[in-house]
Formats: C-alpha cells, structure tokens, sequence
C-alpha cells in the first residue's frame, strides 16, 4: 500500500525521479489525466489541511503549553500529534511550488519524508492516547502507579524512532514488501484504536446502568471517547476496508480513483482532530472571550430558528 504520486502525494518513487535521469517526465496526474475526481477530492482536503489545519494545530500546542502546570496526562501524545500535523501541512504549498518553480530534487524527498511522518506519527499517537484513556478506565489503580512522565515521554521516543526510521526508509527505497509494513501498520493500529475506544465506552456505560444519569465526569469522558472513535473510523476505514481489495479494482480505477480517495480521508485527520480537541473546551484561551459569546449566541441563534421552522412546519 503507498500513496498515490501527483503533486500533493510524492512518496516513494521520488528516489526514482532523482536518480535515474532517463525516467519519463513527472506528470501531475501520472496516468489519470481523464480521471481527475479522485485527485481533486485529495486535493480540495490537503487545501483545507493548509487553512484550518495548521492554525487549528497551532492553537492546540499554545493552549497545552499554555496549561502546561495542569497538565492531562495525554497531553505529551497531543502536543505531539499537533505538532507532526502542523508540519505536515506546511509540506503542502512547498510541494507545489517546488512542483511549478522549484524543481528540486532535494526538496521532493523532503516531501517523501513528510508524508512518511503522516502515515506513521498519526496513527500510532492516537494509538497511545486510547492506551492511555484505556488504562486509565478500565484498570485505575494500574493507572495511579503508572502516571509519571517518564512512561509518556519513553512511548514518545518509541513513536518518533519508528516515524523517522520508516520516513526515511521510504526516500531510501528498494526495501522488500516495504509497501506491506504501512498496511500492517495501518490495520493493527486501527484494531487496536476501535477494540480500546470500544472496550471504554462499554465499560463506561456498564458503571451507570440502572442509573437515570451518568456522573458528570463520566458523561464527558464518554463523549471524548465517542468522538475520538468517530473520528477513527471515519479517517481510517477508508484505507482498511477498501487497500485489502486492490485486486478486485481495475488499475486506472484503483490509482486513479481509491488510492486518493482513501489516502484524502486520512490526510484530513490533520484538521479534524485539532478541531475536535479544541470544540472539547469549556474556554479557549488567547480568544477574547467576547469572540467566544458571540460565536455560541450565533450557533444558538441559528438552532432557535430550525427549532421554529420545524415546529411551524410540523
């Protein structure tokens, strides 16, 4: 499983391109010149990444730095993930211009390496976000014993080392059923990811059974949990139901079409998953807190009048 090649999605055959001087001119569209939905879609995705994106993933990093005294204890896995996202993002518009005016060889393995980082660092820190949230409901006093910083900051280190050593491998190329290692990578993390948040949610909703309401505390942590799960499935099924079907797809339809498509969803994750860290807040700081009145009497405002529409029309 590797990503398609075009102008957002340079991956492994940039090693390729920079050294073999005969190969065929890079095309934008790489064979799918009468099928551009599927690269438009990705595309549209990746522009949203560079707009909301990267100043979503900013806000985050400041607000953790920001309560930084009062710390969570995912908050390392948070930063983290904020961070690669942002970076990720930036790769965008230097890929494009690198692609119009650039032309550098360097520079396309320095893009090579980012979608590496994507593929890799996204995956396995939300992976430890739901270790951490799962421990930490469904066995609590292994929990209490196992709060210093010290097993974060090492699952860090674990989660970094595998993240360069698999983006850099990718730029070097020519490693056996490489290809296989994204997929193996992608469908364990997934399982993991939906068995953990799953195994939360029942165990969250199992303590208030034959209640009329759940605690506060575990309402809202159901929720966080509900939303992150959401989120997985939503970013990542399309990779895992649709690469283990490859065969079934003729080539242009799988290049030219899936492989985008699918690959679009994941990328989207850099701005979802900020998005959805931030809508958690009670108060977001560095906002002028008349900014955050006005927005929330606009969105009840708006659900007031669907409310009235409805009941006028009922």
């Amino acid at each position: 499983m590797d990503r398609f090649i075009s102008p957002l999605n340079v991956t492994s055959n940039v090693t390729q391109l920079a050294s073999n001087a005969t190969v065929k001119p890079f095309n934008v569209f790489d064979g799918c010149e009468h099928y551009v939905e599927g690269l438009l879609f990705d595309l549209t995705l990746q522009v949203i990444n560079v707009v909301v994106g990267i100043p979503a993933n900013l806000l985050v990093i400041a607000i953790l730095f920001h309560n930084r005294k009062e710390p969570s204890t995912s908050d390392i896995f948070l930063g983290c993930l904020a961070f690669m996202d942002a970076y990720f993002g930036t790769m965008t518009p230097l890929n494009f211009l690198n692609l119009y005016v650039w032309q550098s060889k360097p520079l396309w393995s320095a893009v090579a390496f980012s979608y590496g980082v994507k593929d890799t660092s996204g995956p396995l820190f939300l992976s430890c976000i739901c270790l951490d949230r799962f421990v930490a409901v469904l066995f609590p006093i292994a929990f209490g014993q196992l709060k210093h910083i010290k097993y974060r900051l090492s699952l860090t280190v674990l989660v970094f080392f595998l993240t360069f050593a698999y983006s850099a491998a990718k730029i070097v190329g020519g490693i056996p059923n490489f290809k296989k290692i994204f997929t193996c990578e992608i469908l364990a993390t997934f399982a993991w990811m939906v068995v953990c948040n799953a195994s939360i949610l029942w165990a969250l909703k199992k303590t208030s059974a034959g209640r009329d309401d759940m605690h506060p505390m575990k309402k809202k942590a159901f929720k966080m949990v509900l939303s992150i799960l959401c989120i997985i499935i939503f970013n990542y099924l399309p990779l895992v139901a649709l690469f283990p079907f490859q065969d079934h797809f003729s080539r242009d339809a799988f290049h030219c079409y899936v492989q985008p498509a699918a690959f679009a969803f994941m990328n989207v994750s850099s701005t979802i998953q900020p998005l959805v860290y931030l809508s958690r807040l009670e108060k977001i700081p560095f906002l002028p807190e008349a900014w955050v009145k006005k927005f929330c009497s606009c969105i009840t405002a708006e659900s007031n009048e669907s409310a009235s529409a409805k009941n006028s029309s009922a």
